[in-house]
Formats: C-alpha cells, sequence, structure tokens
C-alpha cells in the first residue's frame, strides 16, 4: 500500500479521503482525481462500519477534549476502524495522498477550539499512505468556525456537473450544513464563490433517541418519520432561538441544542422523531433567508437524504423540490470522504482550504498537517 508523495506534480492526482461523521456509524473511504481545483474522475468507494465496542467508546468521548476520560480510547478506536477499512479496501492503487478528517469529539470555535480525535502520523506510518489531517484547527485558531469544510468541494462538483447558474447543497449529517456556490467565480476561495454554514440539528437527535429507545441506530426509511404527528409548538420554539437568526458563517456542535432532547421526552417515539424532522427541516427553511439569492438547483447529500419523511418535510418547508445529489449524478454516500481527499491535495500544493465565505476566517486559508510514512 505503499505510495509516493507526488505533490509537486501539477496535473491531478490520485488521492484517497475518509470520513466519520457524526452519526458516529462507520468509516466511508473514496478516491477522486484532481489538481486540488477541479475534479477530473472518481474512483472506488469503500465504507466499514464502527462494531459496537469502537461505536461506545467513540460516544462515550463526545464532548471531551485532549486528556480527558476516555479520549484516548476514542482515539485509539477511530484510528484501528479506519485502518482495519484500508486494509479492506481494494482502491489503493496509485493513491499519492490520504485525507483523513478524524471523529469529531467537539467542537467549540467561540472558544477558539475543536477536537477530532485520532493521529495521521500514525496512519501514515502503519498505512504507508502520505496523510493529510487536523484540516480544521488551523482555521478556528485564525478566529474561524473550523466548520463547514467541504464548500470549496461542493464548487469543484458544481462545475464538475456543468452547472452555470449559482446552486446549493445541503448536507444533512448528523448536523445539517448548506453551502451555496457559484460555478461561474473562477477559483473557490475567491469572494463570491462560496457561503456556507451549519443549518442546525439534523440526524443526530434522531438517531440518539431511536437509539436511546428502540436500539435501532436510525429512523430506517424514514417510517417513523411518516408515521408520528408534528408537535407544531416545538417546532416554533426550536426556531425561535437565536441561532437562527445569526449571520453566517456559523457552525454547531453536534450537541449543540441540548435541550431538544427534554421537549420530545414525554411524547411517543413516532411523534418525537417526526417532530425532530421537522425541526430539521424548519432549520434549513430558516437558513435559506440567509442566502443572497434563491439557488437554481438544491441537491440534498448525507443521511437524511435516504429518509423520505425528512425529504417530504424539506420540500414542503421550502416551497420548492429538492432532489438527493443522485440526481445529478454524484455519490452522497462517498461526498464527504471524497471532500476530504480533495483538501489533502489542496493542502499538499498550499492551497486554501477556507475562506471568509465559508468559516468565517479573516481571509482565505489553509489548514491540515502532513505525516509522511
Amino acid at each position: 500500500m505503499a505510495v509516493k508523495g507526488k505533490s509537486d506534480k501539477s496535473g491531478p492526482v490520485r488521492a484517497l479521503g475518509a470520513m466519520s461523521g457524526t452519526s458516529m456509524d462507520g468509516v466511508d473511504l473514496a478516491v477522486i482525481e484532481t489538481d486540488g481545483v477541479a475534479v477530473t474522475g472518481f474512483g472506488p468507494t469503500g465504507y466499514r462500519a464502527f462494531d459496537p465496542a469502537e461505536r461506545a467508546a467513540i460516544r462515550a468521548a463526545l464532548g471531551r477534549w485532549p486528556g480527558e476520560a476516555g479520549v484516548a480510547e476514542a482515539a485509539r478506536a477511530v484510528e484501528e476502524a479506519h485502518l482495519a477499512a484500508l486494509a479492506g479496501f481494494d482502491g489503493c492503487d496509485g493513491v499519492e495522498v490520504f485525507g483523513f478528517h478524524g471523529q469529531t469529539l467537539a467542537h467549540d470555535p467561540d472558544g477558539g477550539r475543536t477536537h477530532q480525535a485520532g493521529d495521521g502520523a500514525r496512519l501514515a506510518a502503519e498505512a504507508g499512505l502520505v496523510t493529510v489531517w487536523d484540516f480544521r484547527s488551523n482555521d478556528v485558531e485564525l478566529g474561524g468556525q473550523g466548520a463547514p469544510l467541504a464548500p470549496f468541494y461542493h464548487w469543484a462538483l458544481a462545475r464538475f456537473v456543468g452547472e452555470t447558474r449559482p446552486m446549493a447543497f445541503l448536507n444533512l449529517g448528523g448536523v445539517g450544513n448548506i453551502t451555496y456556490v457559484d460555478p461561474r467565480v473562477a477559483r473557490p476561495e475567491l469572494p463570491g464563490a462560496c457561503l456556507a454554514f451549519d443549518t442546525g440539528p439534523a440526524n443526530a437527535p434522531i438517531d440518539d433517541l431511536v437509539q436511546a429507545r428502540l436500539g435501532m441506530p436510525y429512523d430506517r426509511d424514514g417510517a417513523l418519520t411518516r408515521a408520528g404527528r408534528v408537535d407544531a409548538e416545538t417546532v416554533a420554539v426550536f426556531l425561535d432561538d437565536v441561532y437562527f437568526r445569526r449571520v453566517p458563517p456559523k457552525s454547531l456542535d453536534r450537541g449543540g441544542f441540548p435541550q431538544l432532547a427534554d421537549w420530545i421526552a414525554g411524547m411517543e417515539i413516532a411523534d418525537a422523531v417526526a417532530t425532530l424532522a421537522a425541526c430539521a427541516a424548519g432549520a434549513v427553511s430558516q437558513a435559506m433567508e440567509h442566502l443572497p439569492a434563491r439557488p437554481a438547483r438544491l441537491l440534498v447529500t448525507g443521511g437524511g437524504r435516504l429518509n423520505p419523511g425528512l425529504m417530504e418535510m424539506l420540500e414542503a418547508a421550502l416551497g420548492r423540490p429538492v432532489e438527493p445529489v443522485e440526481a445529478a449524478g454524484l455519490d452522497g454516500d462517498a461526498l464527504e470522504a471524497q471532500a476530504f481527499a480533495y483538501l489533502a491535495v489542496r493542502v499538499l500544493r498550499g492551497l486554501p482550504t477556507s475562506a471568509p465565505g465559508t468559516t468565517g476566517v479573516a481571509t482565505a486559508v489553509g489548514g491540515g498537517r502532513v505525516s509522511r510514512p
């Protein structure tokens, strides 16, 4: 699996990215071909689920910072899961760089800190891959939110699919985030190319609820979302939070709205899930008011796109069609991993990975650490 680092090449390279998101389901792997600006092709994808012990170690360390109880165990679980995923992946041939996001345990940009568990130097040494990691810290240290980081890749995808009008990507993972992109702008870091921010909680409160009450990892096929009755009063109180009125860029921690759990605690499970889904859809509707213009197209990625009930609520809340990214020929399961492959190439080539419009940092900046085998 050893590779040669060829970051001095000016053309496209083959890059591998990995993502383990706030849903904490497992590790996604994806290969792309890119020069760090344009995407020129897609390669293999893979997935390795966290086993129950790994998931328990990660969940036990949520909200904690380096040195606190359970954090070292969580980091070890993250590293072992990624090494296992890489060992079982057949797409490493020709890969010249690996983008490793790590597992977000805590995120406090207003306090100037963010924590992604996992040591990229260990992965580089044991997997034999030039590894770019710790993507968020530099942005936060320079006053940015450190999130979201996929927007530059969204810009590249808009150009890849041939879109010529401003459009938007909505990622419904554990936390929701939206990127407004104008593919007519020549570079993603330039003013007007990208505006991105977290919309609010998305799948995380639903996943946590069904796991606690039913032992299920998520609302499969949106069955509970569709079966339940929305508590409109709870949704209205939720959407009155000051976060939704804050001008972006802005970002959230996975546990950014802890009061939600208390509000739905007394509801029947289907009603609680439907209410949480309506909160997520309403948050997106509020987010649309911050965009510079109505996007010509809204593509949805992340696990939320697989919940038909949530997608129906989105269309109702927005008064417009929404489409999964697959409608544009893209892979919603691999997109976040692809994004970190893209960012890894940008880091190696000294290109910015965030900008005022994506994280609120004062100027376009790069991030990430590079570890070599």
